[in-house]
């Protein structure tokens, strides 16, 4: 089982504290538990949170000395960082321990050296505090989270939830963190890239938004749908639905479709012992030289060893 230590920096902020444990919490893989998470803070027992509630937080840091992976979630901290946390933060990134930041728990890991010569990402509303106070970090205020090596950060709160749907595929595959969304009411997993702050668009003159015209794409993924297409479903313009497309989601209507497709592949690969070719052609990336590249530029992996990694039903597969 991947162990989860989350460090609560007070005062912590309690939606973003909740994330892992609610999402890595539902993860299960051939119908045990995937993570073990366990909420920890430098000094055990009531913990100040940022708005009038305490919480009661049972684990001191050698929590972090025995797990996998670390999470500092978002704080209203930004001076006053208990010594005893950036200890143990460095040492589980000296240690090659995965570590990851929700919110403004990016200033922790700055802080504690972490973040140094990195890329990263934190609440946009916080950019300019953070880049004032942390130059020496490469900050990108306008995503929904970054990985850098084995460092991951995100932005605001419901972004802590996409972070940590991000780990579930990274370490069980995109049929079991789309299981999860599932589970949790949240959006299937979102590419880092997409833009953390979405514009609220103009109510379009139909009085709907482009949430049928996704539907449809999404039974279609295995047709080449087009631009011309999507508009035609919209009964709209090419220009309107982009950039509608663009307000509502982040990212442009082309865009949206290679990530859905990705998706569909990774699937495929996970669930099925389709060939190759049908994977291709059935996730609508067409043929095996695009699923390989595209593949590989999300995950660094081929087809066949994504498969050989992520299959669901593999014997002796670690839950």
């Amino acid at each position: 089982m991947h162990r989860v230590a989350v460090i609560a920096v007070p005062p912590a902020t309690t939606f973003d504290l909740s994330i892992p444990e609610l999402v890595l919490g539902e993860t299960t893989v051939n119908g045990r538990p995937g993570y073990e998470v366990r909420i920890c803070t430098a000094r055990p027992g009531p913990v100040a949170t940022s708005g009038s509630l305490q919480v009661a937080i049972p684990h001191g840091l050698d929590a972090v000395e025995d797990a996998d992976t670390v999470i500092v979630t978002g704080t209203g901290a930004r001076e006053d960082v208990d010594p005893r946390v950036l200890a143990s933060l460095r040492r589980a990134s000296a240690a090659g321990k995965r570590v990851a930041s929700i919110c403004t728990g990016a200033f922790v890991l700055a802080r504690a050296g972490v973040l140094d010569g990195r890329t990263a990402t934190t609440y946009w509303a916080k950019s300019e505090e953070f880049r004032s106070r942390f130059p020496e970090v490469s900050l990108r205020p306008d995503v929904l989270y970054v990985e850098d090596g084995k460092v991951l950060t995100s932005a605001g709160l419901s972004a802590g939830i996409d972070l940590c749907l991000h780990l579930v595929r990274t370490d069980y595959g995109a049929a079991a963190a789309n299981a999860v969304a599932r589970l949790v009411v949240a959006a299937p997993v979102r590419p880092g890239g997409q833009a953390q702050f979405i514009e609220t668009p103009m109510p379009p003159e139909n009085g709907t938004s482009l949430a049928d015209t996704r539907a449809w794409a999404l039974g279609r993924l295995h047709e080449p749908v087009t631009r011309t297409a999507l508009a035609g479903h919209a009964r709209t313009s090419v220009r309107t639905l982009t950039r509608r497309f663009h307000a509502e989601t982040g990212l442009s209507p082309l865009q949206w479709l290679l990530h859905q497709r990705v998706n569909r592949a990774q699937e495929l690969l996970e669930t099925t012992d389709l060939p190759m070719e049908q994977v291709a052609r059935l996730s609508g990336l067409a043929t095996t030289d695009s699923l390989r590249q595209h593949l590989s530029r999300r995950t660094g992996l081929t087809p066949s060893a994504y498969r050989a990694a992520f299959t669901l039903t593999k014997p002796g597969r670690a839950g």
